[in-house]
C-alpha cells in the first residue's frame, strides 16, 4: 500500500512539474512579430508637414511665446490677429505707464520668412513717426536673433528658417493671409 501512495504522489508531482514547465515555456517563448526595419531619414527625402491655423489659434501660440520670452517687465504687449497683426501694450513711463499700439501688414517671403510692414504707431494719444519708434525699439530691447528690426524700411523681418527650435526642427510660412483667415507653415526636419 505504501508502494501505491508512493507512486501515485511521484505521479502526480511529474504531471505538476511538467504542467509548469509548458506554461513556463509558452508565458516566456519569444515573439515572432517581423519589426519593420530602422530606415535612414535624409532631410532631403522628406516630405514637409504642412500646418494650418486660424487668427484664433495663432493668436494664443503667439502669446504664449511673448510671454515666455519677455525678459524685460518695464514693457507689457499682447499681440491681437485681426485683419492685421495688432501689438498693444503698456510700457513703464515714471511711475505710471503709457499705452502703445502698432499695426503690421504680414508678407509671407518665397524663402518662408515673413516681413511686417508697419502701418501704424501711437503712444498714448500721439501717433509717431514708424521708423523712429523702430530704431529704438532696436536699440533699446533685446531679441531673438530671428528678428530683425529695420527702421530704414519700417518693418520687422522673421527669419522663420533661423529660428532655433528645441526639437531641431525648421519652420517656413507658407500663406499668411489674415483677412481671409488662411494662415499655413511647413514643419521641415
Amino acid at each position: 500500500m505504501k508502494n501505491r501512495w508512493k507512486v501515485a504522489f511521484f505521479t502526480l508531482l511529474s504531471i505538476m512539474l511538467m504542467g509548469v514547465s509548458v506554461m513556463s515555456y509558452i508565458l516566456f517563448k519569444p515573439i515572432e512579430a517581423s519589426s519593420p526595419e530602422k530606415k535612414e531619414i535624409h532631410s532631403s527625402q522628406t516630405n514637409p508637414l504642412e500646418l494650418t491655423a486660424n487668427k484664433e489659434n495663432l493668436t494664443e501660440v503667439i502669446q504664449q511665446y511673448i510671454n515666455e520670452q519677455q525678459q524685460n517687465g518695464s514693457v507689457e504687449y499682447f499681440v491681437d490677429l485681426t485683419d492685421h497683426i495688432e501689438l498693444f501694450g503698456k510700457m513703464a513711463f515714471f511711475p505710471s505707464s503709457i499705452d502703445f499700439q502698432m499695426t503690421f501688414e504680414p508678407k509671407v517671403l518665397e524663402n518662408g520668412d515673413i516681413t511686417l510692414i508697419q502701418k501704424t504707431m501711437s503712444l498714448g494719444g500721439m501717433n509717431l513717426p514708424v521708423s523712429t519708434v523702430l530704431n529704438v525699439i532696436s536699440r533699446t530691447y533685446d531679441m531673438p536673433e530671428w528678428i530683425h528690426i529695420k527702421p530704414n524700411d519700417e518693418s520687422i523681418y522673421l527669419a522663420l528658417t533661423e529660428m532655433n527650435l528645441q526639437s531641431g526642427l525648421n519652420v517656413q510660412a507658407k500663406t499668411f493671409d489674415l483677412e481671409n483667415d488662411d494662415i499655413s507653415f511647413f514643419i521641415n526636419p
